[in-house]
């Protein structure tokens, strides 16, 4: 059965919840996993425990998402190749990026692994939470090619609007996940080591289901022949990948950063801090599915020449986006406090109220400012699927300048609280920045003739 989506003709809306749908609910199967793993961490282990992970999770998107930067990247050029109909060309795509794919995954574990030592200590790490710290990371960045590998093969999937078979991954994944970690943080007590195998094994079934979901399907299945090198697709690659890489890094640094102040704290503050950033993952799942969805819309309709076509997916996209980030918000204000406690748990009392006070206070003002978050994914998706990565790199520099902006005035007027604004802050100037790159970048394409609609209307 053909699960490929052609999204160059059709309703926008239903289109875009037909391809974000799935991804939503897979979504919330990878966040109850990750909700799971760490409730389990927090509370099968210690507090310590997940404040250990809590000092270093920036650091694990930094590595991360450099690596992934390049899936996001390689993608757009397949959703253009399957938009303008150019399935040899698709092949090769996947190919090369397959190639380029397998020596980043070298690259990134090597220099990860050896850089680790030299990371704990900018970051700041507390001696007690050091060692736990340090296994974890040893464990996740081994792991890297894992990720990765799922990754890459989900993009595939999802460039060609398959968005089906990564939520049947997804959930298959979730419930291994869940039963691995209750295994071997219980039964067999190896702690966080135990729960970062769960994670890592968990990857790796569903990116084996994706990839047997692309050697089925004849127009994505490639051979030695689409390896081999072709320097001007390399480039072009490269030059797609690349700047969504760095965007993400950037973005990253200053997570680091802001981490590193946090790791000044006490423990409870630290644990508190970190309970929320885990709920992250549920405020902006909806957010991911519609840029996703946007991304391969925009990058199809791109390659298919239909300017008029992206506007109309556009105005959906943040009908879409506004609703559902103003549903989400609620739903944290009013039940958030419970949903962050889930992560908790001290001998002492009061140690436990202080980091629910914390969680809560940072989600509340993270909700209120949702919707900023949501037309930030939507307008950098769209200028990915129109081929351009460098603006949205852009925007993850003006992120990152914020966020370090407000943690340094944070670190030397000693009021801990206001670090919370600074996710908001950094998500306000890139946000600003990218809808106006995206409709200037709309006008434009709309003054091509070769993408003015039709003679025949076409669907708006």
């Amino acid at each position: 059965m053909n699960r490929n989506l052609n999204m160059t003709e059709g309703r926008p809306v239903r289109l875009l919840l037909v391809f974000a749908l799935p991804l939503m609910f897979g979504n919330v199967f990878q966040q109850l996993y990750t909700v799971v793993d760490t409730a389990i961490v927090g509370r099968g282990v210690s507090l310590d425990a997940l404040a250990a992970v809590g000092a270093v999770d920036w650091l694990c998107w930094l590595i991360l998402g450099l690596a992934l930067g390049f899936s996001q990247g390689f993608a757009v050029k397949m959703s253009q190749d399957f938009g303008a109909d150019d399935r040899e060309g698709l092949r090769r795509t996947i190919g090369a990026s397959a190639r380029l794919s397998v020596i980043i995954a070298v690259v990134t574990v090597a220099a990860s692994e050896a850089a680790l030592p030299l990371f704990l200590r900018l970051l700041r790490v507390r001696p007690e939470l050091a060692g736990m710290s340090e296994l974890y990371l040893r464990i996740l960045f081994a792991g890297t090619p894992i990720v990765l590998f799922y990754n890459f093969c989900a993009s595939v999937l999802r460039a060609v609007g398959n968005s089906r078979t990564p939520l049947i991954a997804m959930i298959i994944a979730s419930v291994t996940n869940i039963g691995l970690d209750l295994l071997t943080v219980f039964v067999f007590g190896w702690g966080i080591a135990g729960a970062a195998g769960a994670t890592l094994a968990a990857q790796a079934l569903s990116g084996v289901i994706c990839a047997v979901s692309i050697a089925r399907t004849p127009e994505l299945r490639f051979g030695r022949e689409h390896l081999r090198r072709d320097r001007a697709l390399t480039r072009r690659l490269l030059a797609l990948g690349l700047p969504v890489a760095l965007q993400n890094t950037v973005i990253s640094v200053g997570g680091v950063v802001v981490q590193t102040i946090v790791n000044g704290y006490d423990v409870a503050f630290i644990a508190g801090f970190t309970a929320t950033n885990k709920l992250y993952g549920l405020l902006e799942i909806a957010a991911l599915s519609y840029g996703y969805a946007v991304t391969t819309y925009v990058g199809q309709n791109f390659g298919a020449r239909r300017a008029d076509r992206v506007r109309a997916g556009m105005r959906a996209g943040v009908l879409l986006s506004l609703v559902t980030a103003a549903v989400i918000a609620g739903a944290m204000i009013l039940w958030g406090r419970q949903a962050t406690m889930l992560f908790l748990s001290s001998e002492d009392p009061a140690v436990e109220l202080a980091a629910g006070r914390t969680a809560y206070r940072y989600l509340v003002i993270m909700s209120a400012a949702l919707p900023v978050l949501y037309l930030l994914y939507l307008y950098r998706a769209a200028l990915q699927g129109m081929g351009d990565t460098v603006i949205p790199m852009v925007s993850g520099i003006v992120e990152f300048v914020m966020r370090v902006g407000v943690a340094v005035i944070v670190f030397f007027t000693g009021h801990r609280n206001n670090i919370f604004f600074s996710e908001v802050t950094a998500w306000i100037g890139a946000a600003l920045l990218l809808g106006i790159a995206y409709y200037v970048s709309a006008a434009r394409l709309a003054r091509r003739p070769e993408f003015r609609p039709p003679a025949a209307p076409g669907e708006i």
